[in-house]
């Protein structure tokens, strides 16, 4: 039996093509193992996590991690059901068990104990919030906003990408911890009417308005004292004019630059100096330590319904992976973004079910 995976055969020229035939990408079959090694397990791919920070993975030079290599498989996050086990590890899994996995762009991957976490569901979770609102999405969130950006009661905070994954997580801890105003940026009537609706955001501006900026002044009467940057680029400059004495500028990414062949820096400059902002850049990664402690608050929060989240799955399989890629930077998505690459009711009858 084979099973087909992703490759990553051609750098972008700026932009991601989606082509699997003259693209960034190629599709590979090869055969599924039949002997799992002692110290990995073979996990099935239900769902394919799609993340603003791919592009850079790919030409990334000096960076906090490495690139992907032309050749390998696109890397990326899953949730994965285990299918087998090898010897030394029966004793932490077993067939049938969810999990979150590093298994890249690929129908099976074979992992090995720290690239497979088992998947917690708590009171009024479900188990693909283990990789948004429960995974590196809100953690993300989590820690940009509250050691990066540090709200506090009477804050205005403004979040840009909002209605994406990490931007509507982020602006509900700000509301969560007492900002006294949280406003939030998003590219279409839909997502301002959801984030205001259902997150319970005080304002949304819609930058694809013409009198967006308007919008955002308007929004911002006392001005920015925290803001959470998923963009960049001419919205980021427009924040900095907005922005409040002593404010706290929270970089966690770009994606309005990363297919730009030549990115975008603030014009706004002048104002962290007259305003004495702080602009600071952060890795998630760089709270590894922190991760028990976060989770058992957004868990909290999530159970008694203070935190709201919302996801877009994209049928089709492995194949649907590019060109969903492609829609994520063009902000089809309102939430987290997955790829359905097997149905659930495709997976192994089993006590822990999706």
């Amino acid at each position: 039996m084979s099973y087909k995976q992703i490759i990553y055969t051609t750098p972008p020229a700026p932009a991601i093509d989606p082509s699997l035939t003259t693209g960034t990408f190629r599709v590979n079959t090869t055969p599924k193992p039949q002997n799992v090694p002692a110290d990995k397990v073979l996990v099935r791919v239900h769902y394919l996590s799609l993340d603003p920070a791919m592009r850079q993975w790919l030409t990334a030079k000096r960076s906090y991690i490495a690139p992907v290599e032309q050749g390998a498989v696109m890397r990326g996050q899953s949730i994965a059901q285990v299918v087998s086990v090898g010897s030394d590890l029966t004793t932490q899994y077993k067939v049938g068990d969810w999990v979150v996995a590093y298994s890249g762009w690929q129908e099976y991957a074979l992992v090995g104990a720290k690239e497979a976490e088992k998947v917690t569901v708590p009171a009024g979770g479900r188990p693909t919030d283990a990789m948004s609102v429960l995974g590196m999405t809100g953690l993300t969130a989590y820690f940009g906003m509250l050691e990066v950006g540090q709200p506090k009661a009477g804050d205005t905070v403004v979040v840009s990408g909002a209605a994406g994954a990490t931007g509507m997580v982020a602006g509900q801890i700000a509301k969560i911890k007492g900002a006294k105003r949280v406003v939030g940026l998003a590219g279409s009537k839909e997502k301002c009417e959801f984030l205001v609706k259902e997150l319970g955001f005080d304002a949304a501006v819609n930058y694809k308005d013409t009198d967006w900026k308007k919008q955002l002044k308007e929004a911002t009467p006392e001005y920015i004292d925290v803001f959470f940057d998923n963009t960049g680029g001419e919205i980021l400059d427009a924040c900095l004019a907005r922005a409040a004495r002593d404010s706290r500028f929270v970089i966690c990414g770009a994606i309005s630059q990363y297919n730009s062949a030549k990115p975008q820096g603030p014009a706004s400059f002048m104002t962290v100096i007259s305003q004495r902002i702080t602009i600071k850049g952060f890795i998630v990664f760089d709270y590894a330590k922190k991760y028990p402690t976060a989770l058992k608050e957004l868990a909290s929060w999530l159970s008694q319904g203070k935190l709201k989240r919302k996801e877009h799955i994209v049928p089709g399989g492995l194949e649907a992976a590019p060109k969903a890629l492609i829609d994520l930077y063009a902000g089809v998505n309102t939430g987290k973004m997955m790829v359905e690459v097997v149905p659930v009711s495709e997976a192994l009858a089993a006590k822990s079910k999706l």
